[in-house]
């Protein structure tokens, strides 16, 4: 089966940054980062799920963070200088990103928003994230990724 190549793809070529592109099996409905590691084969540190959220100022941001790891809204706001932060409604996430849940990358939403990696991702040659659209992720290094979006890294996760 020919891979079909995602938006996200596509500007990562255009780009010239090297990806491996991964396909896993999935279903109709949105996936869990456990599940999309395990059916990749991927450690779950390695593979990062993209959150968009809203601050206190109304501005949205991305954050990418651990499949297996949760967001803290504290964490999150300060390292974007906000107030606060809180998680987009879902409904909003299309319309916004162009993605849907489960499919949401980084890299290609309809508009840049200030991104930001968890530091984790800076021990890896290389990281998991969506190409797009569920079914799809693409690995490349974190320091390719933050580059491209323009983005930073900061603790972001709730630790254990």
């Amino acid at each position: 089966m020919k891979e079909q190549k995602t938006n996200v793809m596509r500007l990562l070529e255009q780009k010239k940054i090297p990806y491996t592109p991964h396909a896993y099996p999935h279903g109709d409905g949105p996936v869990d980062g456990a599940t999309v590691a395990a059916l990749l084969g991927q450690d779950p540190a390695r593979v990062f799920k993209t959150l968009v959220t809203v601050g206190a100022s109304c501005r949205y941001y991305v954050f990418d963070i651990p499949v297996l790891r949760e967001l803290d809204l504290k964490k999150a706001a300060k390292a974007v200088g906000e107030k606060s932060v809180a998680m987009l409604r879902l409904s909003e996430l299309t319309p916004l990103t162009g993605y849907v849940r489960g499919g949401c990358s980084p890299i290609g939403m309809k508009k840049q928003f200030p991104t930001v990696l968890d530091r984790s991702a800076l021990a890896y040659d290389s990281i998991c994230v969506s190409a797009g659209k569920i079914g799809a992720q693409v690995e490349l290094a974190p320091g390719a990724l933050l580059a491209l979006v323009g983005g930073t890294a900061a603790d972001l996760t709730i630790q254990e």
